[in-house]
């Protein structure tokens, strides 16, 4: 069986980053996961964005600044962004039928806060 690989990108959101909530090495962070998206650029596997949609707790609206992917991040048309609305990302979103629909069987996974959302995710 041919393995199908997706990167996901967990909550890298900037609603995430601000001063109340310091991260260690932000600009390597990012680098490095724009680095892993152009090697899944350049062998066609699929990137899916993941931005938490906290509207139920009036915090990461879609379409404010707080809900906004990181302006370093490099995003193309191909990629995917899918919503969350709970820690594990598989959690009532489209994350699960995306998969299927694209046969991916092995993610490589990265993002904000890998002791929360990531590792709710993995």
């Amino acid at each position: 069986m041919k393995t199908n690989k997706a990167l996901l990108i967990i909550d890298m959101q900037k609603g995430s980053f601000t001063e109340q909530t310091p991260r260690y090495d932000t600009e390597g962070v990012v680098n490095r996961i724009n680095e892993l998206a152009t090697l899944f650029r350049n062998v066609n596997l699929p990137i899916i964005f993941i931005q938490h949609d906290g509207t139920q707790m009036n915090e990461f609206i879609p379409h404010t600044t707080e809900w906004e992917l990181l302006d370093d991040l490099k995003t193309e048309p191909t990629d995917i962004f899918i919503n969350k609305y709970a820690n594990d990302v598989f959690y009532e979103s489209d994350l699960q039928n995306t998969l299927n629909n694209l046969n991916v069987n092995e993610l490589i996974i990265t993002g904000c806060a890998t002791d929360f959302c990531v590792e709710s995710t993995i």
